[in-house]
């Protein structure tokens, strides 16, 4: 009994020495505790289907192609308000436009909309941040007092703000969507910096003459890294609601183009008479809402190391 005790001892003795001879990168570690999220796996699954779709739509269109049923933008009165058949899958709307091809064609604008906003608002987010957190005194008062401003207007209020100023349009509505959510990256990043700048590694850092920005960007930033991928991930769905709603009221995409905003705005009047018209816009939206929130939360699981099962 005692030598088979030794004996499983020594064996877990020898896993735990090969397993510390070949340590797993952090990514390999990221990704199998993503792969065990069953509803992170199912978002991002639909993520990358939409992805697809998206490129190729863009890329036929590039090309002079036709890779949908029907134009999507190709109107045709005495089409208006066909139900879902097997000509029309979702039906037609009332310029007689098929549903099907619009709805697909929309997703390549939603997906445009959501990266490219959050594109902007995390580079200048990041940046505002690690000034105010990094520098503080009369910079990060000033600044972070102007996100707090920015934070207490509701954000839909705050993006039809940026739209009156800036006026119509997808561009227009990428930028107010980008602006709205600066302050968020802004206070992620500021408490991050604020949390490590006073380590050992970043005084080091300064003693042997690196600079500010240096400092900031090589040996700060890579360690709040997690949490801005997962707020980004989180910030891309936000965006894609926005979007739908600037749609709706009609200051974001303009006719004849596809975007489920706009084409549930348009079909609100028809809600009784051809509900057909919005329920498809808006289970494309809820399930890219859902797929990047599903998503977000995976990677905030998978990049906590708490939550990691050893």
């Amino acid at each position: 009994m005692g030598k088979d005790q030794i004996s499983t001892s020594d064996e877990n003795l020898l896993q735990a020495a090969e397993y510390v001879e070949k340590p797993e990168s952090q990514l390999k570690v990221m990704w199998e505790t993503l792969r065990q999220n069953k509803a992170a796996v199912v978002g991002l699954f639909i993520i990358g289907f939409l992805v697809l779709i998206a490129l190729v739509i863009w890329v036929s269109e590039l090309l002079g192609l036709q890779v949908l049923p029907y134009d999507p933008n190709y109107s045709d009165m005495t089409q208006s308000f066909i139900p879902p058949n097997g000509a029309h899958w979702f039906g037609t709307d009332q310029l007689g436009r098929d549903i099907f091809s619009r709805v697909l064609d929309g997703t390549k604008i939603s997906l445009f909309v959501g990266v490219a906003a959050v594109s902007i608002s995390l580079s200048i987010g990041v940046v505002l941040g690690a000034i105010a957190g990094y520098r503080g005194g009369r910079s990060d008062t000033i600044i972070m007092r102007i996100m707090d401003m920015m934070l207490a207007i509701p954000s839909i209020l705050l993006a039809i703000s940026f739209m009156a100023a800036l006026g119509k349009g997808l561009d227009k509505a990428v930028i107010a969507i980008g602006l709205v959510s600066i302050p968020e990256y802004a206070r992620i990043v500021r408490g991050s910096i604020l949390s490590v700048k006073e380590n050992d590694y970043v005084q080091a850092a300064k003693v042997i003459g690196n600079s500010d920005s240096r400092i900031i960007f090589k040996h700060i930033l890579p360690n709040v890294v997690s949490q801005i991928v997962v707020r980004a991930t989180l910030g891309i769905s936000t965006a894609v609601l926005d979007t739908a709603a600037l749609g709706f009221l009609g200051l974001g995409v303009q006719p004849p183009f596809a975007e489920w905003g706009d084409m549930l705005g348009r079909a609100r009047g028809f809600i009784f008479t051809a509900p057909y018209t919005l329920i498809f816009p808006g289970i494309a939206i809820t399930i890219t809402v859902l797929a990047f929130n599903l998503l977000g939360d995976g990677l905030r699981d998978a990049l906590d190391p708490k939550s990691r099962v050893k």
